[in-house]
């Protein structure tokens, strides 16, 4: 047993009167206690159900996003002075809408935009479609990569993915509590927040409680990261909504701007492509890189849309919606996922 993590455990759950939050360096260190397994397994569980009864603090994630930062996967800079566009989305995946994430960083990629992803495998207690298996049925075998070949697929192809068992396995030694606790832990909000790249990078991190959305702001202002923009997307994703208006955050150095959107206002339905299994999507994606219109295609532009303006590579969103139109019907955004196929199977 660890004194030191008792001590961290506590603090923090000791009940609604006189439990007591983490100071930042105390998070760091209890988040590296359970990493690295120096606390043991019930401690463990202890202190996962007890902090999210309790909630994290803003300064809490900061000091568990700096023990992620110390322990967890780094993806080194690439040559070029571009920021990276840096995904993040739960890692319990989807059950009710059918991701846009995957085939978008094809087409972002293909207009010239670096974008980082990450995320491991079906995740406790949602069990939702993760990414991986999307990327598998599309016949992109990234589980096996290296990090040096996910810097060199993100160097050369503007697309790369971080899979936590292979490339953070400390991390993914803390999945099972999540099935055992029956609860998705604080590292759940963490996982939004951080980033494995090293370099210049703009984060987008998904959401769904307003107060999630606050502590991950805090959170980066105590991390001095000022370039990320927040999105209450499906299910706490970063894909736009159609169905609903979407609510989303933007911070470029010292100024925050909140932004409220819909779909209807570029011409869109308010239809969101439900879910289905792996194989399907990966066909559905493929549809899309053809240019086959759709509902799906539609999901697809109007969130490439949003995020080519995002990044400034468009003036205004339906300039970029053309833009990322043109991308696919120009066979561009079909031969990156053919470049990527031949280098990664």
């Amino acid at each position: 047993m660890s004194q030191e993590f008792r001590e961290f455990l506590r603090k923090v759950g000791s009940g609604p009167h006189t439990s007591k939050s983490l100071t930042r360096q105390e998070a760091e260190r209890a988040t590296i206690l359970m990493l690295q397994g120096e606390a043991t397994p019930a401690q463990i569980g202890a202190f996962m159900i007890a902090h999210r009864i309790k909630r994290p603090t803003s300064e809490e994630l900061a000091g568990m996003l700096d023990a992620y930062k110390l322990l967890g996967a780094k993806v080194a800079a690439i040559a070029s002075d571009k920021q990276v566009l840096v995904l993040g989305s739960p890692y319990d995946g989807r059950s009710k809408t059918a991701p846009v994430s995957p085939v978008m960083a094809i087409i972002l990629a293909a207009a010239g935009i670096p974008v980082l992803m990450h995320g491991g495998d079906r995740m406790p207690t949602k069990e939702g479609l993760p990414f991986i298996e999307i990327w598998k049925a599309l016949g992109l075998d990234w589980q096996d990569l290296t990090l040096s070949q996910v810097h060199q697929n993100l160097e050369t192809h503007n697309l790369g993915f971080v899979y936590l068992p292979r490339h953070f396995p400390l991390a993914q030694g803390l999945v099972p509590y999540r099935e055992q606790i029956g609860k998705r832990p604080p590292f759940a909000t963490l996982e939004l927040m951080w980033s494995p790249y090293q370099g210049k990078q703009l984060i987008v991190s998904g959401f769904v409680h307003p107060p999630t959305e606050a502590n991950i702001r805090e959170a980066f202002a105590q991390h001095g990261i000022t370039e990320f923009a927040t999105v209450k997307g499906w299910e706490g994703s970063v894909d736009l909504p159609r169905s609903r208006t979407a609510i989303i955050g933007i911070n470029h150095g010292d100024r925050f701007e909140r932004l409220t959107m819909s779909a209807r206002q570029f011409g869109f339905s308010t239809e969101d492509p439900v879910i289905a299994d792996a194989a399907e999507v990966a066909n559905k994606i493929l549809s899309a890189l053809k240019a086959e219109p759709s509902e799906y295609l539609n999901s697809v532009l109007w969130n490439c849309g949003f995020h080519l303006w995002l990044y400034g590579l468009c003036e205004d969103i339906p300039e970029a919606i053309v833009y990322a139109k043109e991308v696919v019907t120009s066979g561009a955004a079909m031969q990156k996922f053919l470049d990527l196929r031949v280098d990664n199977t």
